[in-house]
This record gives structure tokens, sequence and C-alpha cells, in this order.
């Protein structure tokens, strides 16, 4: 008999749909799979024979079984095949009725004694099976909470594949899934960190605010110990809270991965990622023989934080330029490409020299003016011209170390950014794609961050003085468009520009 049930696999972080064709000839007794299957796929009808014999019901062994898995022009991968495949092989033996099949998807990995094992890209997955109509999908208990985010489909969590045979028979009762959404947004972040634990850096704390409500790109300078990394991993805090379409992409990136936030539940905070200096290409920017997505795209709606910025290498830095400026990654293979997502604030730290001491108030620098070039050399020109807001962060005071009151918390200072961010998406709702500052189009700062004569002379002799690129032109006005939000004002001041000029500070031609 021929049988045909369905399922869906992952290119990108987008699932398509696959039917998986089981037919049984006479012949002599084998399992043959076609339909480009990967070597975990082909590896899959050992582990199925078997979990099909555990879970009570005997397997065909007197027959020759073909499996296609179509479209047979992409290449699967994976063992979340197993589930659909051990459920056509039912089909076609009449274990299970056919038309009882045919109404759901099916996806999961099976151990030999018939559990059903969790799956990588259970969101896009489930996604993609609804899109096709789908009355509902059986899927990994493990991964039920997750798929159940999804509306529109019954999501049907299962332990053993005895439970599908059974429910598709008529003979076990199975209950749909629901996530509450509401729930899981209202769940605290444990592992979130605040702005009241940091002592002093006024001005620092400033310019994060500045680049948590515009959604600039950062990069920090100052001595070993003047609390660089401690106001980067406090960021997050201060950054608004994801919304439902956010944690949705967000999720769905890090379910494809398979980290360890990103297999069970929905990501309903925002991402924070701190890959080691010696991170290759691949880890940062993704990519693989079966590509995958990097750290750049881990961070997509969060924070990608770059510790000891010189010390990665530079041919990785520079892939950093367009995943930066398009907000997408594109990895090329023969085969084709795939697309991941990539809209990150980048928040980079890094010493003002090799010893470190530079800017320090009291300790000297024992670098020469060779050296320093050379270590400051390492991060382009092009590439600072993609960050934003250029901070210096001096060593702290030792009174502002023993001062007993608390600095202003991050609840605090998220209103202020909420509010600028409102005042933002009101400006901008009519504009694609584009929700902060920090995204708009040289074309709509022109329209959105206009300037008065008086900004137009002080940015012109700015950019005379500092050798300013164009970029960095556009750049500037975006940061001033930014801190207005902040103050309320609809117009851009002349303080306002002063304020975002101060920030790029390590521009060519400017001496800090």
């Amino acid at each position: 008999m021929l049988a045909s049930v369905h399922t869906a696999a992952i290119e990108g972080v987008s699932g398509y749909k696959v039917e998986v064709e089981i037919d049984f000839v006479h012949g002599f007794p084998a399992i043959l799979m076609v339909g480009l299957p990967g070597t975990s796929v082909k590896e899959s009808r050992d582990r199925i024979r078997s979990a099909i014999q555990n879970s009570g019901v005997s397997f065909p062994e007197e027959k020759r079984i073909t499996i296609n898995l179509a479209p047979a022009n992409t290449k699967k991968e994976g063992a979340d095949f197993d589930l659909p495949i051990a459920i056509g092989i039912l089909v076609a033996e009449e274990v299970i009725p056919a038309q009882n099949a045919s109404k759901f998807g099916f996806v999961g990995e099976l151990a030999l004694d018939g559990r059903v094992r969790p799956v990588k890209g259970i969101l896009s997955i489930v996604e993609c099976l609804k899109k096709e109509g789908f009355k509902g999908v059986f899927v990994p208990e493990e991964n039920v909470e997750q798929a159940g985010v999804v509306p529109g489909i019954a999501v049907y969590g299962v332990n053993y594949l005895a439970d599908v045979v059974h429910f598709l028979n008529g003979t076990g009762p199975l209950t749909p899934y629901k996530t509450d959404v509401d729930e899981l947004f209202s769940r605290p972040d444990e592992e979130r960190l605040d702005f009241k634990d940091v002592k002093g850096q006024e001005s620092v704390k400033r310019a994060l605010t500045i680049a948590a409500a515009g959604g600039h790109n950062v990069i920090m300078l100052g001595p070993p110990g003047s609390g660089k990394t401690m106001l980067a991993r406090r960021l997050p805090s201060i950054l608004p809270k994801l919304t439902l379409d956010e944690a949705l992409e967000t999720t769905k990136v890090h379910s494809v991965a398979g980290t360890k936030h990103g297999m069970d539940t929905l990501l309903v905070h925002r991402p924070f990622r701190a890959p080691h200096h010696s991170v290759s290409a691949p880890g940062l920017i993704g990519g693989g023989s079966n590509p995958r997505p990097g750290e750049v795209s881990l961070a997509h709606n969060g924070v990608l934080f770059l510790d000891e910025l010189t010390e990665f290498s530079r041919a990785t830095l520079e892939m950093l330029r367009q995943p930066i400026e398009d907000g997408s990654v594109t990895i090329s293979r023969a085969a084709g490409s795939v697309l991941f997502p990539s809209k990150l604030m980048l928040v980079c730290a890094m010493n003002p020299c090799p010893c470190g001491f530079l800017t320090h108030p009291t300790k000297s620098c024992e670098c020469t003016q060779q050296q320093i070039r050379q270590y400051l050399g390492k991060i382009s020109g092009p590439l600072l011209d993609r960050i934003d807001i250029h901070l210096d962060v001096p060593p702290v005071d030792y009174k502002k170390l023993t001062v007993r009151e608390e600095a202003e918390d991050s609840f605090t200072i998220r209103k202020r950014v909420a509010n600028a961010r409102d005042i933002q998406s009101e400006r901008l709702k009519h504009e694609r794609g584009v929700y902060c500052n920090a995204q708009l189009s040289e074309k709509q700062v022109s329209e959105y961050a206009p300037l008065n004569a008086q900004c137009e002379q002080l940015l012109e002799v700015a950019m005379r003085q500092f050798s300013l690129s164009a970029r960095a032109y556009t750049r500037i006005r975006r940061i001033a468009r930014t801190i207005a939000d902040l103050g309320g004002s609809q117009k851009i001041e002349i303080d306002h520009l002063s304020e975002a000029i101060g920030y790029r500070t390590l521009d060519k031609g400017t001496n800090f």
C-alpha cells in the first residue's frame, strides 16, 4: 500500500512542508530512502524499526520499503523525520487509518524504545504546518510549550510513538496544548542585572540610555577595571520589553540553533550574547555545510557584546559590517542561500592602548605613539563608522564607590527609554521595517531629523575639524534625534546636537 504523511523541515529560520511517501513493493527485504536524505536521516532506519517493535506493533520485515522525502531536490538533515516516517510505515501497513493521519503533521526523533525526543526549530515547523492548513501537529512533549505559542493549530505533545498510534486509532485520548503567552511574559528574568549596582559613571549611563532609546551601537574605551563589562551586561535591563512578534522571531533563531533557552519555551527577554574573542567567523556570523545561525543572529532583537575588541581577528570583525548595516546575514552555498536576521545592538569594549592606562588619571601609560596607533588600527574605520556612540569610560573615584545610596535603577531608566521608543514608533508608524532612530535611512534622517541653521553651522565645523565621514554625519543626526526624543522635544536643538557630536571621539583625526 502507498501511504503519505506530512512534516516540515527548516531552511534558515523558516519551515517548508515535506511530504513523506511510503511504498511497499515485492523484492528483497530492505529499506530504501530517497529524496536527498542526509546521514542522520538515513540512520533513522534502524531507530524506526526498533521504536515500532518496542511500541507493541510488528514491523514489516519481509517487505521492500521505499521512503521518499519530497521535495526531492532539497537536502534533508536531522532526526526530525523519525516520527513521520514511522507513522507513514504504519499507515502503509494499515495499522493506522490513512484518512486519520492525513489531517495532521508529525515531527520528532525516536528513541529505540519508542520515546519521542525533542527537536530543534519546532516553532518554525509548527508555523509552517499551520500555514499549510493542517488540523493539528504531534510534537515531542518537551517541545510542546514552545509549539503551543502558535495559534490556529492543535498542538499535541507526546512522549511515546504508541501515544500517537492510539490517538489516531481512536483508542487513546490526547488533549491539545495551548501556551499561556501572558503568563510567559509575566515571568521575571532571573538572570537580569540592574544599573543600581553601578557606582558612579553617570555620564556613561546617560550615553547608554541614549543608545537604548534609539537602538544605537556603542563602543566603550577605558582602563582595566573601569566597569565597561559591568555596564554592558546591564544594558538589556533598560531596553524596552520584547513584543510578541519580536519574541517569536528571536525564539525561532534560538530554536533552530538549539540553544539552552531556545528548545523549551518562548524567549520573552532580550538576548545578551558575549562570545569570546577566539570565536571563529562562522561562529560569529553563521555558516557551516548545513548553515546555522551565528552569534549575530542569536543576538537578534538584543545585545551582542564584544569584550576586548582588539583581540578579535580583524577578518572576523570586518564580517560584522554587513549584518550591522542590513540587519540580516546571508549565508551562500552551492546549493542555495539562507537568510538569518541580525537586528541587534552592538556593544564593544576595549582598552585605549596596549597597556590600558592611556586615559587613566593617575597611572602613566608606557606605550609609544606607534604602539598606540597600531593598537587602535586593529579596528578599521569602516567598522567604527557603523558604531554610533563612542564612549570614554574613566575609572571610578573611591568616594563614589563607598557611597551608600543606591544609584538609579534599571526600571526607572527603562521607563524613559520606553517613552522615547513610543515617540519613535508613532513617528515611524508608516515606515516599513523601521522601528527606532538607529534604523533611519539617509532620506528618513533628512525628513525626521531636520537641523536649523545654527545646528547646521555647528555640524559643518565638526565635520571639518574631526574629518568625519558622510556615514558619521548621518549617525550624529540620528543620535541627536534620539536625545531630543528623550527630552520630549519635537525639534533638534543645539544642545542635542552638541551632545551627539561628543559621542564620536574615535573618528579619524579626533584626539581623546
